[in-house]
């Protein structure tokens, strides 16, 4: 089932709002659990974790910056 666009537009909002800052802190309290690697692997953690919490969403973000296709032209 496809989400609209408005839908698709809330879930994105409580993506960034929510659900980002949640995914930041349990990811460093996780990494915070370990021994402190080295600066460089700790480094490449944190990129690689930062882009993998994009691509589930990535048909959520897809088009919500644009107008909304199914509002009346004007």
């Amino acid at each position: 089932m496809a989400l609209s666009w408005k839908a698709r537009r809330r879930w994105a909002l409580f993506a960034l709002v929510v659900a980002l800052p949640l995914y930041i802190v349990v990811t460093v309290n996780v990494i915070e659990l370990f021994d402190r690697p080295p600066f460089l692997l700790e480094l490449a953690i944190y990129v690689a974790l930062g882009i993998v919490w994009a691509f589930p969403l990535k048909r959520i973000f897809k088009g919500v910056g644009q107008a909304d296709p199914d509002a009346p032209k004007e």
